[in-house]
């Protein structure tokens, strides 16, 4: 048997198929920065499908400290942080992160997926359990994988589900490891009823914020913020690919648990450091989220109207109390039209259908930005008036 028979019967049933439908919505190629309207195929669009939280991939400050860190340091490392691609920026700005989480030290890496596949994976040991959300972003999953603990997982913000593990696994090691935000359903993870359980049953906690960095507490320090319990939570991971602007990854903890990381995480000891401009836009955007109140102030002004304009026309948004907010359309075909006719009226949106969602509850994924105004947003709302009419979801 060839060992690359199954890629081409892939492509032939799966890709094919979806591209000669018009439904093929992936890797669609942007010509512009990432901004709050962004040029695809030639046409201006209202971009409601990223990540970037408060608009800081085009701020002037971020940009000034990638080029001025390339003109100083060069393009990359030319290798691991481990041997000789340390730099002192990375020191400085892991220093700067430990500050504002407000723990005592700090590991990044060069992806938000790495951090996850490393820290996961160094930790959990033969007798070890890790105890995940059934909704945890895959990069948890992969690291548990990687692993020589077990995986168990509860179901999705069920504590009553998250203490019937945790009685049945009494005993081992126990890493209760949850998403801060919820990257589809954009609800928020029950951290006071999971930190109670931790307490009850000597079990550790890992946050995943990469969706709460720059989006949750009152100065945008994440989930454990919002619910004012960063003294609970043991490990806070995060990515730059968000909020901060860049690419990469960290976590934050005390000091002896992140040095065992710095010396065991196989995805940081083996792979390139993160390039030097890279680090100093995520730099420049922290700086920036702890010195502008505002932005946050306006992403939750933008988060409200939003919410409560797609319920106003009747849309399902879920669960969502956050900037992500699911459509949900429950599916396949017309989730992916709809895709389609709101880029016709000018809008970038993000279909999810099986397997990122389980079969039934796909959804259009739409998020939003502190520099989205409100005519984009009152456009946005008026597309999905007009294409949900017109399709029979509202």
């Amino acid at each position: 048997m060839d060992i690359f028979e199954k890629c081409v019967k892939f492509v032939d049933q799966a890709v094919r198929a979806l591209r000669e439908s018009g439904n093929y919505f992936y890797f669609r190629e942007i010509q512009s920065p990432q901004d709050s309207e962004v040029i695809v195929g030639g046409r201006r669009v209202i971009m409601i499908g990223s990540n970037n939280y408060l608009g800081l991939t085009c701020h002037p400050r971020v940009k000034e400290a990638a080029i001025k860190a390339v003109e100083k340091y060069g393009t990359g490392c030319a290798g691991s942080r481990f041997l000789n691609g340390n730099l002192e920026i990375h020191e400085e700005f892991e220093r700067k992160l430990a500050r504002f989480f407000k723990k005592p030290a700090a590991l990044t890496f060069a992806t938000g997926y790495q951090t996850n596949l490393g820290t996961i994976s160094a930790l959990l040991g033969r007798n070890d359990l890790a105890i995940l959300d059934k909704y945890n972003h895959a990069s948890i999953i992969d690291g548990c994988r990687l692993s020589f603990g077990l995986p168990k997982k509860y179901r999705h913000n069920d504590m009553n589900d998250l203490r019937r593990v945790l009685e049945a696994t009494k005993g081992y090691g126990q890493l209760i490891i949850v998403d801060g935000v919820f990257s589809m359903e954009g609800d928020i993870a029950d951290l006071s009823s999971i930190v109670k359980l931790a307490k009850l049953y000597g079990a550790r906690i890992m946050v995943d914020d990469a969706h709460g960095i720059g989006v949750l507490g009152k100065t945008g320090r994440g989930t454990a913020e919002h619910f004012g319990l960063a003294d609970e939570v043991d490990l806070i991971m995060g990515t730059y690919s968000k909020s901060l602007a860049a690419i990469g990854g960290f976590v934050a903890g005390d000091q002896t648990i992140i040095d065992y990381i710095r010396h065991t995480a196989r995805s940081m000891m083996f792979s390139a450091s993160l390039p030097p401009a890279s680090v100093a836009a995520a730099s420049a955007a922290l700086d920036i989220v702890d010195e502008n109140p505002e932005l946050l102030e306006q992403l939750w002004r933008n988060t409200r109207k939003m919410l409560k304009g797609f319920k106003a026309l009747g849309f399902d948004t879920g669960t969502s109390e956050t900037p992500i907010i699911p459509v949900m359309i429950k599916d396949a075909a017309k989730t992916c039209e709809m895709c389609s006719l709101l880029f016709d009226e000018g809008v970038f949106v993000n279909p999810i259908v099986s397997p990122a969602v389980p079969p039934g509850r796909e959804l259009l994924r739409t998020s939003f930005m502190a520099t989205h105004t409100d005519s984009q947003l009152d456009q946005v709302l008026s597309a999905f008036e007009k294409v949900g009419k017109q399709l029979g979801v509202i």
